[in-house]
């Protein structure tokens, strides 16, 4: 890399350490969470509180239209603050004006929608009604601290949130309080952090009356990713609906659990999602190929240094991993599909770095285009697969469905944009994954201790033969070491 290229790239690691850090810390978040939750609720309520958190998330998606996402796309390169203020209160208006009616006609036929999909528990959906009230402004409050690039903050408060839901959710369920004061609990620490995040914004911008001036720039760039957004949740969670309507809440419960620890993976991707499109999008306008080539080359890489490795730990601690983190019920009938789920999300991990390129080249209609096919993939053979062969047809479905989106994304991505794949070390993490995997099966572990010693035992054996294979090479530590000294001086 040349000085510019190190230091473009420089500043986007340091952001992704930044959220990584953050990341690492609300995952501990998550280890508590899930065994709290399947310990004191049991698979069936589990499967409800998985049911609500992806039913609130899916409807603010949607119904925010895509705004907050746009805001990524074109403040970074605005420098006037009036027009900063007017385009992001232009976005709050316009996402609350189409969010509260919907919220609040969920909350009114809330026994309608219970008795459907959630075996009967009004009082949840109400609390899911004011979930979707909160969360779409919040989205937007988060996406602006994204375009300013303000990692700091927005790291400080994910972590705010994360622990502040697992301390209040653990005290009122060791004090027996049930699911629904549980969900209370997760909406008042919502709603907390959302008075932190307006009063941060405000004292950067201050308040101003919105004109909707820029409404329609945004709404070109971010409409074509609705369709996307609902194939998205087509592709993450509507498994879960297919579970419920053949297999019933336990079943969801089972699968969630399972698909929980999977998703850790996906973390990785989010951290990703959070700093490439507000990093690349100067990058992109100003022409810079070769940064641009750079950021894209070694965030694929990096991710696959440790995607790949996870998914084969994954299947070689399936069950172990499961009974630590959930219940022997859940282990017992999930682990086969641990590692299937981990697979698709490294896919999906995958698609999103080489798909960036669109878009970056404003081709949202285009990304849109290939979540919905590879949505209706996925909700085909759910339903074709779910009824015969359970959870097991639906992670398959799920892998299957993954493995089309990358090649489309892959296909139109390069189209735009291009950079080289560095297959040989794919194939280097791949046999030092295999040489892992093996060392964990033979230890055979059991127990906590067991588990989280043969975790630890693995991730040194893969570092171990990914450095004599020679995976990463002398300037990439060099880089990385320099990097460190830089953060911590």
């Amino acid at each position: 890399m040349n000085n510019e290229t190190q230091r473009l790239y420089g500043r986007f690691a340091k952001e992704v350490l930044i959220l990584g850090a953050a990341t690492v810390l609300t995952s501990f978040g998550g280890i508590f969470f899930l065994p709290l939750v399947t310990k004191t609720l049991g698979a069936h309520d589990y499967g409800i509180w998985a049911q609500v958190q992806i039913t609130a998330g899916l409807t603010s998606g949607v119904l925010c239209l895509g705004l907050p996402y746009a805001l990524t796309r074109f403040l970074p390169a605005k420098t006037d603050r009036a027009e900063i203020r007017d385009d992001f209160y232009s976005v709050v208006c316009l996402v609350s004006i189409i969010t509260v009616p919907f919220s609040l006609a969920v909350i009114l036929s809330a026994g309608v929608i219970a008795r459907t999909f959630f075996d009967g528990a009004t009082r949840v959906v109400v609390i899911a009604g004011f979930l979707m009230m909160l969360q779409p402004a919040q989205y937007a409050y988060l996406y602006v601290l994204r375009a300013w690039r303000h990692m700091w903050t927005y790291s400080v408060l994910t972590v705010v949130q994360a622990y502040g839901t697992v301390g209040l959710v653990a005290y009122l369920a060791l004090n027996g309080h049930g699911l629904s004061t549980m969900l209370i609990g997760s909406l008042a620490v919502q709603a907390a952090v959302l008075v932190i995040l307006f009063s941060l914004v405000w004292r950067q911008i201050g308040l101003g009356r919105p004109s909707f001036r820029n409404m329609r720039q945004y709404l070109r760039f971010s409409l074509p990713t609705v369709p996307g957004n609902i194939s998205w949740w087509v592709m993450s969670v509507s498994d879960r609906y297919v579970i419920a309507y053949y297999l019933g809440a336990t079943s969801v419960g089972v699968y969630s659990a399972a698909y929980s620890l999977a998703n850790t993976l996906a973390l990785i991707i989010g951290i990703l999602g959070l700093v490439l499109t507000p990093a690349l999008s100067k990058l992109y306008d100003e022409s810079n190929v070769n940064e641009l080539a750079t950021h894209l080359r070694y965030s694929l890489k990096y991710f696959l240094l440790l995607a790949i490795p996870f998914v084969f730990g994954a299947a070689a601690l399936a069950k172990p991993l499961l009974t630590l983190f959930s219940t022997s019920e859940i282990a017992s009938q999930g682990y086969g599909v641990l590692p299937l789920l981990a697979a698709s999300i490294l896919l999906y991990g995958a698609s999103v770095v080489i798909g960036t390129a669109l878009p970056l080249a404003k081709k949202t209609a285009i990304s849109a285009l290939i979540m919905v096919l590879a949505a209706v993939v996925n909700l085909g053979l759910n339903l074709i697969l779910v009824p015969h062969f359970g959870i097991m047809g639906s992670a398959v479905g799920i892998l299957a469905a993954q493995a089309f989106a990358l090649g489309l994304a892959t296909y139109y991505s390069f189209k735009e944009f291009s950079f080289p794949i560095d297959w040989l070390f794919i194939m280097k993490s791949l046999v030092a994954s295999g040489v892992m995997a093996l060392a964990v099966w033979l230890l055979s572990p059991e127990g906590i201790w067991g588990t989280i010693l043969t975790v630890i035992a693995g991730v040194a054996v893969y570092g171990a033969a990914l450095l004599f294979l020679k995976g990463i090479d002398k300037e990439e530590v060099l880089f990385f070491r320099r990097l460190f000294r830089q953060q911590q001086s």
